[in-house]
């Protein structure tokens, strides 16, 4: 069985939600013209990964869980439907318990938007913002594949995607912003969490201008052993490559350090 994905990343308006829902729509239409049924956008992209964002999400800017059906979100539920892609796009939301969180939301074809993951490992520059998530792991089935969640800071630490691994992810997607001067936690970790765990890793990473430096791309498509399948420089656009689940589990024949887990 395989699975067609891709990873997007354009520089978004910040602070401008419905010019962003355009871009995530674009994005979603081209993705599905190349056939691929899961986009994964980067960190933060419906607002831009930038203070000013934030600050005006605080001030009462900020998407809730309530939008995520109605007018905001339409544009691009009306490109997943068209395109029959289901795309993973983070935003700032103020959650079902009145909290702002770095969320990741989850738009299928059949046109639901729903809140499906917020930021567990919220950076120190972040805490002014956003709290953290719940810890427990969250996987998703999309198109009869296992889609491990998360944001950035997250794949930092070993134990969230082994977390996601014993849930049964297949996929650990990743939306993020990797800045310059930070991109060699991008470099080394996300092909750690793939050859720790024999998981594809799918990650979409910002754009543009962040309040301080720049926000690098770096999108990238990593097999279960970290070798790139499919990566974007930093220009804006999508790549695409294909998850097979057979290669997958010839890998975790092979490579057994994730069933050998003691803790």
């Amino acid at each position: 069985m395989t699975l067609r994905v891709a990873v997007g990343q354009a520089e978004p308006a910040v602070a401008d939600i419905a010019t962003n829902v355009g871009l995530a729509a674009d994005l979603t239409a081209r993705a599905g013209a190349q056939g691929a049924r899961l986009l994964v956008l980067p960190e933060a992209f419906l607002t831009g990964y930038h203070p000013d964002a934030f600050d005006a999400v605080v001030a009462g800017g900020s998407p809730t869980h309530r939008d995520l059906d109605g007018p905001l979100l339409a544009p691009l539920r009306e490109a997943c439907a068209d395109s029959g892609c289901t795309v993973l796009v983070s935003t700032p939301l103020v959650t079902d318990d009145g909290r702002l969180r770095l969320a990741m939301v989850r738009v299928d074809p059949e046109g639901r938007g729903a809140a499906v993951y917020a930021k567990q490992h919220v950076d120190r520059s972040e805490r002014a913002w956003f709290s953290p998530g719940d810890p427990a792991p969250v996987v998703l089935a999309i198109q009869g594949v296992r889609v491990g969640l998360a944001i950035c800071y997250d794949t930092r630490f070993p134990e969230h995607a082994a977390a996601a691994a014993r849930a049964g992810a297949e996929v650990y997607a990743v939306s993020a912003a990797y800045l310059e001067g930070s991109t060699r936690g991008r470099e080394v970790s996300l092909p750690a969490r793939a050859l720790d765990h024999g998981m594809y890793v799918v990650a979409a990473a910002a754009l543009g201008p962040t309040g301080t430096v720049g926000a690098t791309g770096g999108s990238c498509v990593l097999d279960p052993e970290g070798r790139e399948l499919a990566t974007l420089g930093a220009e804006p656009g999508i790549a695409v490559a294909e998850v097979d689940l057979d290669a997958l589990a010839e890998v975790r024949s092979r490579q057994t350090m994730h069933a050998d887990r003691m803790l």
